[in-house]
C-alpha cells in the first residue's frame, strides 16, 4: 500500500536528501503515512518506510542514474584549500559534495614520538593520525566522548593509508600528528580525511614520497543487473551492498577497506570496482595538486627546527655533565630541547632557528678533535 501510494513522494524525498542543497526531515511524509493507512498501524510505518525507500534507492541506481543525477562512475563536485588555519603548522580543507574534512597538521621533536608497548618489545610511533565525526557533522545533537569504533577505525584507515609516503627519520627527523575534523558528513569521510591530510602533510613542509588520495566504491545487485558506483553518499552506502575504500598515489594502491553485505560479491566485480577507483583516485590527485603541486620547502615558522648532530659516543658524558647540568644549561641558554642517543646522535629542536644553530655549534664544538695546525682565538 505505501509503496503504491506513497513511492513517489519516498524516492523524491531520497532525492532531496542526496542533493546539495540538503534534504527534509522524514516525519511529515511519515505522518501523512500514518493517516492513510489508521492510527492503528503507526507501529508498522517505520519500518515498512524503510523498505520501500530502501527499494526505491536500488531501482533508481539500478536504472542508471544515482539519487543527486552522477553516472555510477561520476566524482561528486570538489574543492580544495590549503593554508586555512593560518597558527597551525599545516591545514588543508577538502569538500567533496555535502562531505567536508578540516586535516590539521602538527610537527614536533623526535622526543614526543608515542611509545608503544607490543609483544615483540618497546616501539616508537612517530606518525599519528586522529579522526573526529562530531554529531553536528550529520546535522545532530550528541555527547563528545573518547573516540568510538568509528573514529579509531577511521583514523587507523587513513593512517595505514598514509604512512608508506611518510619519509624516514633520517631525512625529516620529525613525529607527524594529523588530526581529521569531520565538518559536515554524507559519506567517505576516511577518503576525505585521506586527501585533506595529504594537502595539510604538505601545506606543513613535510616531504612525502607522493600525494595520497582516496575514494569509496558501492555496489548494488539486483538479480542480473549491476552497479558499481565511484564515489558513494551516506544512503548509497546504507541502501547499498558493498562499501570498499581505496587509497593510493599515482604508483599504486597504499591501503584498502572492505565492507560487503552480499555473498554475491565475485572476484570479478571487486576487478572492475579497483578500476574504477584508479580512475576516480587519479581525476581526485589532478584537483588535489592544482590546490599545492608539491610540499612545501621549508616548515611553517611556527614549527619547531630540528637538527641531528652525531658525536662519538665517549663524549655523551661530557655532553650531559654531572646530573644533567651540562645538557640542562644548554637547553635552557638556547631554549631548545636536546635528545641523546645511546649512539652518539644527538637532536636538537627549538622554534627559533640562530638558538637551534647555537645550540648545535655548542654541541660540535664539544665533539671536535683539535687537529695540529689549527688556529683558535679565544681568552
Amino acid at each position: 500500500v505505501i509503496d503504491k501510494k506513497f513511492g513517489e513522494q519516498i524516492l523524491d524525498f531520497a532525492k532531496a536528501n542526496a542533493s546539495k542543497e540538503g534534504g527534509s526531515n522524514a516525519t511529515d511524509l511519515k505522518n501523512a503515512i500514518i493517516e492513510a493507512v489508521g492510527v492503528e498501524k503507526a507501529a508498522k510505518v517505520g519500518s515498512a518506510f524503510e523498505k520501500v525507500l530502501r527499494k526505491k534507492v536500488r531501482e533508481q541506481v539500478l536504472s542508471g542514474t544515482r539519487l543527486d543525477g552522477r553516472k555510477h562512475d561520476e566524482v561528486r563536485q570538489i574543492t580544495c584549500e590549503i593554508g586555512v588555519l593560518p597558527r597551525t603548522h599545516g591545514s588543508a580543507m577538502f569538500k567533496r559534495g555535502q562531505t567536508q574534512v578540516l586535516s590539521v597538521a602538527t610537527l614536533g621533536s623526535p622526543s614526543l614520538s608515542q611509545l608503544l608497548e607490543t609483544a615483540e618489545g618497546e616501539e616508537n610511533k612517530r606518525y599519528i593520525h586522529h579522526y573526529n565525526m562530531p554529531p553536528y557533522s550529520t546535522g545532530e545533537t550528541g555527547r563528545f566522548g573518547q573516540p568510538g569504533r568509528r573514529e579509531i577505525g577511521h583514523g587507523a584507515l587513513a593512517e595505514r593509508a598514509l604512512f608508506p609516503v611518510v619519509p624516514d627519520n633520517d631525512k625529516f627527523p620529525y613525529t607527524i600528528q594529523v588530526v581529521s575534523e569531520v565538518m559536515s558528513s554524507n559519506g567517505s569521510t576516511s577518503m576525505a580525511s585521506t586527501c585533506g591530510s595529504t594537502l595539510a602533510l604538505m601545506d606543513a613542509g613535510v616531504p612525502i614520497l607522493a600525494p595520497v588520495s582516496g575514494i569509496a566504491m558501492g555496489l548494488i545487485m539486483e538479480d542480473e543487473k549491476i552497479a558499481i558506483l565511484t564515489d558513494i553518499m551516506g544512503i548509497e552506502d546504507g541502501m547499498g551492498d558493498m562499501d570498499f575504500k581505496v587509497t593510493g598515489t599515482g604508483g599504486g594502491v597504499t591501503a584498502i577497506q572492505l565492507d560487503v553485505k552480499s555473498p554475491l560479491l565475485t572476484l570479478e566485480i571487486l576487478k572492475k570496482a579497483l578500476e574504477q577507483a584508479a580512475k576516480g583516485r587519479m581525476q581526485i590527485l589532478e584537483i588535489m595538486l592544482s590546490a599545492i603541486s608539491t610540499p612545501k620547502i621549508n616548515v611553517s615558522k611556527y614549527a619547531p627546527k630540528i637538527i641531528v648532530v652525531n658525536i662519538p659516543t665517549d663524549k655523551i658524558g661530557e655532553l650531559i655533565g654531572p646530573g644533567g647540568k651540562i645538557i640542562k644549561r644548554l637547553m635552557a641558554d638556547t631554549q631548545t630541547h636536546v635528545d641523546v642517543e645511546d649512539d652518539g646522535s644527538v637532536t636538537i629542536s627549538g622554534v627559533v632557528e640562530e638558538l637551534v644553530e647555537k645550540a648545535k655549534a655548542y654541541v660540535e664544538g664539544l665533539a671536535k678533535e683539535i687537529q695540529p695546525g689549527e688556529i683558535y682565538e679565544g681568552e
